[in-house]
Formats: C-alpha cells, structure tokens, sequence
C-alpha cells in the first residue's frame, strides 16, 4: 500500500511541509531547471524554492525547447547561477537598474553540466557566483567540496545579496524540516555513523 502524497510538497502526507513553505516576495525572479533524475529525490529542495518564492519557476526537463522565450523576460537580465572562472560576483548587481533574471540548474554537478551542455544557450548565458566559505546545512549528503550547497540553500543566499536587507531565510524553515525529517526517520546512531564528524 502506498503512502499518501501531497500534492503541493509531494511529501508523504504525514509529513508534508506545506505548513512551513513561505510565500515571499522577490524582485529577482528564479527560473529553476530541474534535471528529471531530481524530481522524484526525497530531498528536492528546488521545488521548496520555487513553491516558497511568488516569483519563481521550476521546470522539469532535459532539453528545453522553449529556452529563447524562458530567458528572454521583459524587464529582467539573465545570468545563470553555476560556477565559472569569469563568473561575476552577485554583490556586482546589487545596484542594477534591471532585476535578475537567476537561471538555476538543479541536478548533482554532472548533471547539471549536462543540462548546460544539452542547452546551449544556457551555457552561453553570462553566469553569476556565490561568495566562496558558504557552509551547507545538508548534513545528509557529502559535498563536493567547500561552498557546495543545496539548490535552496544557493537561492537564499543570493537573494540575500541582491536584496539586502529583505531576509529569505524562511525559505529554509521547510529544508531544515526535511532533514531532521530524514535523521529521525534514518535513527540517530545511522545517522552519526554516515554522516557524523570524522
């Protein structure tokens, strides 16, 4: 028998997050390409970003044929949120006439390489970083390295950049659920053994 699912969240019912998801205001609007390995992931924070923020998108896919019009939004600027060795800092926005249009791929790195190799115009778009020594609260999976974070965890931290002082860390509420959600179901003593300081 299976478990009932929210719509909304897709969360199993008895946990459904929907009563922690914000509705927050952004001038930055995030568009959210979610590679479709990610969809069904017991931990798809970029559908808690795009449910918790009015002015965001998420669209499931590999190749996405409609790009030209996704990226081409009246009054917004596209830059994509990935890492790059001329990516611009985002404090560099923070005075722009022109909000953002922030272009975020959501998949582990390989694949969303591949979403930025499948979209050729994804990967020519001009791209944007994070400041380096951002800390993740995913205690649950190993990051690739330092400043790696969660795709929820990513957007926050650029909103709060480019629209200081307004604070999205509500959006985080249902991401730190999930997690002691996953610990409690996983047991304390798994949870140390796997994930615990070494």
């Amino acid at each position: 028998m299976s478990r009932i699912h929210c719509p909304r969240c897709l969360r199993p019912q008895t946990h459904c997050l929907c009563p922690l998801i914000p509705s927050l205001d952004s001038r930055t609007r995030v568009l959210l390409l979610q590679h479709p390995s990610e969809v069904n992931h017991a931990l798809n924070t970029a559908r808690l970003a795009a449910l918790g923020l009015k002015n965001a998108e998420l669209i499931v896919g590999e190749v996405f044929e409609d790009l030209p019009a996704l990226l081409n939004q009246p009054g917004y600027q596209a830059r994509l949120l990935f890492p790059a060795d001329d990516a611009q800092p985002l404090q560099a926005y923070t005075a722009n006439e022109e909000p953002l249009l922030l272009v975020v791929p959501d998949g582990t790195w390989r694949k969303a390489r591949k979403l930025l190799h499948l979209n050729p115009l994804l990967a020519a778009l001009p791209r944007v970083a994070l400041v380096d020594g951002g800390v993740s609260r995913y205690r649950l999976r190993k990051a690739p390295g330092p400043g790696a974070l969660s795709t929820v965890e990513a957007i926050v931290q650029a909103l709060q950049v480019l629209e200081a002082p307004v604070s999205f860390e509500p959006l985080l509420k249902p991401f730190e659920a999930l997690i002691e959600g996953q610990i409690a179901a996983m047991g304390e003593e798994t949870f140390l053994r796997n994930h615990g300081p070494k």
